[in-house]
């Protein structure tokens, strides 16, 4: 289904809109021949400041109790950010706002944002499987299938009243149940692929993943008159807009002179995101909007392209686009482009937080997560990360941040030169890119 998006041009500072019109917060702040190295040249170590500078954060999962370490984290983040980013663009949210996407969780957020430390530049927000998925966990160990339920029901659930005997873990819930699902990929004979292995899991929680997905595939037909996936995505849309004031899956923002497009999925897939063909021709058109290869575009999206960023290998599962093959031959003819990804929740000091373009590509980061950590061993890890991007001549330097630390870590520092290596630019242009075969 297509959805409307709007556009937005701005400067640092002030109060700032979505492409809707919405105020999403408000800030008082006062160039790739594509070359990787594992450490690099920062503010701290060069007399030369940055052109321009934002923040990158994910995966806060905000809960319905104030003294949630979720909720403490995001408070903490914030205060961080605040020390540091003067004269800011934003603070980019990669999604995963809420843990569950209900109202009270929605309006903690507001609380904080609305809370937040003087001196922070407004946030630029997308959605994530938890602020939409037709599947969320109560206050026990069974999750809810929203699109199992009538439109009283669903709105029920998102107001916080769950039904009987569905009370429990939630995000940590949910990362245990995939987790269960990649474990039996590993171990299945013969191999099973991702769609099977969550399957399995999904029986053993007693939830019917395949009457979901056949709800979730309705025709647009069917959506247009109310049909259950169609119920299930406007409503959680709305509780989104309302709770973020970002209005559409899918929007783009000049800021300081700098392209800045956010993606989201359109269908309410539990984990995964769907992009409509009608995105992937609007992200076409505004990845070429002014465009040159000495200058950086950054792109927003909740879930990794497979096999490029920590978390996002087959094996891992963290990976998330069903359409991947086409995103990523969309991104590839922009390759100055950097990509911000959530979802994985991969600390920053894991192998792989930046996958390398080689200029045939954009480079992309995982960003990490506000809420908690996930390790290389599969393990859940309490912390809150984000980056800092410093926008140079010449170059971007992406700097992860420990904010229960507050201090910068060292292990993931990267550079992104610019400008773009012609002849790699041309050869992915005519389709000699290893990742579009």
């Amino acid at each position: 289904m297509k959805q409307e998006t709007g556009r937005t041009a701005e400067s640092a500072g002030g109060d700032m809109q979505n492409g809707d019109g919405m105020k999403i917060g408000t800030g008082m702040p006062k160039e790739t021949q594509v070359k990787a190295t594992g450490k690099t040249e920062t503010a701290a170590n060069t007399a030369e400041q940055p052109l321009a500078s934002f923040q990158v954060i994910t995966d806060t999962h905000v809960r319905d109790d104030a003294d949630h370490i979720h909720n403490r984290h995001f408070e903490a983040a914030l205060a961080d950010i605040a020390s540091y980013c003067e004269g800011s663009l934003g603070i980019m949210h990669a999604g995963d706002v809420t843990d569950r996407g209900l109202a009270p969780e929605y309006r903690e957020f507001g609380r904080i944002w609305n809370g937040r430390p003087d001196g922070l530049p407004p946030m630029y927000i997308t959605l994530g499987n938890h602020d939409i998925g037709a599947i969320l966990w109560g206050e026990g160990d069974k999750p809810i299938d929203l699109s199992a339920l009538s439109g009283a029901e669903i709105e029920d659930v998102l107001d916080g009243n769950f039904p009987a005997g569905t009370v429990g873990p939630s995000a940590e819930a949910e990362d245990e149940f995939q987790a269960a699902a990649v474990s039996a990929d590993k171990i299945a004979e013969p191999p099973v692929n991702a769609i099977e292995a969550l399957a399995e899991a999904a029986a053993a929680a007693g939830l019917d993943l395949g009457g979901m997905q056949a709800r979730l595939a309705l025709s647009d037909e069917e959506e247009a008159n109310g049909g259950p996936a169609g119920g299930v995505w406007k409503r959680r849309m709305r509780r989104f807009a309302e709770g973020t004031g970002a209005a559409a899956p899918y929007h783009d923002h000049w800021i300081g002179g700098y392209h800045f497009i956010f993606l989201g999925s359109e269908v309410p897939h539990p984990k995964d995101c769907d992009l409509s063909s009608a995105q992937l021709a609007w992200l076409t058109e505004r990845l070429a909007e002014e465009a040159s290869p000495d200058r950086p575009v950054f792109v927003f999206l909740h879930q990794p392209l497979r096999d490029t960023v920590a978390g996002s290998m087959e094996s891992q599962g963290w990976y998330g686009v069903n359409q991947d093959a086409e995103l990523k031959k969309v991104l590839a003819a922009c390759p100055q482009a950097i990509l911000f990804t959530g979802h994985t929740h991969w600390q920053l000091e894991a192998q792989r937080t930046m996958y390398d373009g080689q200029g045939r590509m954009p480079s992309m980061f995982n960003a990490s997560s506000v809420a908690y950590l996930w390790t290389d061993a599969d393990e859940h890890l309490s912390g809150s990360e984000g980056l800092q991007v410093d926008i140079y001549r010449g170059r971007v330097v992406v700097r992860g941040r420990d904010f229960v630390k507050r201090a910068w870590i060292e292990a993931a520092e990267y550079t992104v030169r610019y400008p773009l290596d012609r002849e790699k630019e041309a050869a992915a242009a005519i389709g000699q890119n290893p990742m579009l075969h």
